[in-house]
């Protein structure tokens, strides 16, 4: 089984985050990470290979420093990977980051899967699957928390507050998982070191066939106007507890319109 996992650098939720002078997302001077909800997905690629046969391809798209999530998840186990680096992808919006994605995967072979996590940490729109899946022409099985992969068709259950749905599809297929589906592995020394050994690919658009003019900020549907920094946060105020405390607690939460 040949599967492609998709995953993304993006800034580390702990770090300060902000835009550059074009409203974009700095991308280049904070410290970035894989996204944590992309290793769920490069650890059910993993599991479903060591239980079979086959290879895990990881792709990316992004700046220099998403090589780093390359790296990350070679460590935790798969194979190879692929990064599509190009100045003009930046400010790229999710039809334009599913149409690159598209095409660097067509380019990769034809995988029996296509994994994803369930969205990027730092767009959180969860549509990037769903629209790389109608541009690979297909099936979608999203918003897995349990998979099972058996001959030529898979099985998803999704989870949601109301309901357990159970997806079933053939393969190829693109499958998107949760945080609920695993554990992700820590790398191993030994892993660490494999990593260095794997092939890694460096595709431009020219590589893929694409325009410039396809992507980028300049053809966004949408972009960001303005932003503003956060306040700092405000010291809460002490009441002291003189036999009155749970009236004024009431008071409190009844004038936030919390009760």
């Amino acid at each position: 089984m040949n599967i492609v996992v998709c995953v993304k650098y993006v800034p580390d939720a702990q770090g300060a985050r902000t835009f550059t002078e074009d409203n974009t997302t700095d991308r280049e001077n904070v410290d970035g990470l894989l996204s944590e909800l992309d290793e769920y997905a490069v650890e059910e690629a993993l599991k479903l290979v060591e239980a079979s046969e086959g290879e895990v391809t990881v792709l990316t798209v992004g700046p220099d420093g998403a090589a780093e999530a390359i790296k990350k998840s070679l460590q935790m186990g798969a194979d190879k990977g692929v990064h599509v680096l190009d100045d003009a992808i930046a400010g790229s919006d999710a039809p334009a980051t599913s149409l690159v994605l598209a095409e660097a995967i067509k380019k990769i072979g034809t995988p029996d899967v296509v994994l994803t996590g369930l969205a990027s940490t730092d767009g959180t729109m969860s549509v990037v699957p769903a629209m790389l899946a109608e541009r690979l022409g297909l099936p979608q099985v999203t918003q897995v928390s349990q998979l099972e992969v058996s001959g030529t068709s898979v099985t998803g259950r999704r989870d949601s507050d109301s309901a357990s749905e159970t997806i079933e599809a053939t393969l190829p297929a693109l499958i998107g998982v949760t945080d609920q589906i695993n554990e992700p592995r820590y790398p191993s020394f030994k892993g660490i070191m494999a990593a260095k050994k794997k092939p890694v690919e460096t595709w431009s658009l020219a590589d893929l066939g694409l325009d410039a003019a396809a992507v980028g900020l300049s053809s966004a549907w949408t972009t960001v106007d303005s932003f503003a920094q956060r306040p700092p946060r405000e010291q809460g105020e002490i009441v002291k507890d003189e036999g009155d405390g749970g009236v004024k607690l009431a008071e409190f939460l009844s004038a936030k319109k919390f009760v």
